[in-house]
């Protein structure tokens, strides 16, 4: 059986509400299958750990706008982070923050089709031929690194997939409000002696108040800075 139906047998309201799983302490898809006796939590809004989740799909929806208008571009890495999401890239030409906005509009494009996310397992044999055949070096150097015998996660939301191992939302239109933050450099891995890449930073929620909000405390924050006020003075 899988999580999502356990969640249906209980109450149709919990399974509307259902963000995630978590088996035994670990998050897990709502469509992870259950194969042995377990403790089984649902994970919904409510819950602190129902965020995380939220920023790591929105670090995919990124990676998906971002493809979408620049189809050259080399995918890295992304997933959730201390205050937001980030997704990084190797651009063949430079981008700046002037550009995050176009970015955002394909992102909210993304968001508006509700596409459905399907999260499956594949070898990693399988995963590798089809970095290889989408030309994505990054994604080769990763799965090189997983065990052998192990299985990859790719999920599938629109017309793009990435290798993932989850836990994501069950569509992207539950994304209500983000906001790209900046642009940064980085390495691959985070190694000096890799190549350098483009992170993109933002942000997230469930509901538009939540961004509201975060955007009046950045204001605050920014009225209050020591080192304009210090200036001034």
């Amino acid at each position: 059986t899988t999580v999502q139906s356990v969640i249906s047998c209980i109450s149709e309201s919990l399974a509307k509400n259902a963000i995630c799983g978590k088996i035994n302490g670990v998050l897990v898809d709502l469509t992870s299958e259950i194969g042995k006796n377990c403790k089984l939590e649902i994970i919904t809004m409510k819950d602190k750990d129902a965020i995380n989740v939220l920023w790591h799909s929105s670090a995919h929806i990124l990676a998906q706008a971002v493809k979408a208008i620049y189809p050259n571009a080399k995918l890295a890495y992304g997933t959730a982070s201390e205050n937001g999401f980030y997704y990084d890239f190797d651009f063949k030409t430079p981008i700046s923050n002037s550009d995050l906005a176009l970015i955002e509009d394909e992102m909210q494009k993304i968001i508006n089709a509700n596409f459905q996310v399907v999260s499956t397992l594949i070898s990693k044999e399988q995963a590798f031929l089809l970095a290889e055949e989408n030309e994505e070096p990054y994604k080769l150097e990763l799965i090189n690194k997983i065990p052998g015998g192990e299985q990859v996660g790719l999920f599938t939301q629109g017309d793009f997939s990435d290798f993932c191992s989850g836990p994501h939302l069950k569509s992207t239109g539950l994304v209500k409000a983000f906001k790209l933050t900046e642009i940064e450099k980085t390495y691959f891995e985070n190694d000096p002696e890799n190549k350098q890449l483009t992170r993109i930073n933002g942000v997230s929620f469930f509901f538009k108040k939540d961004l509201d909000q975060k955007k009046k405390n950045q204001e605050l924050i920014e009225k209050r800075n020591h080192m304009k006020l210090g200036k001034k003075l």
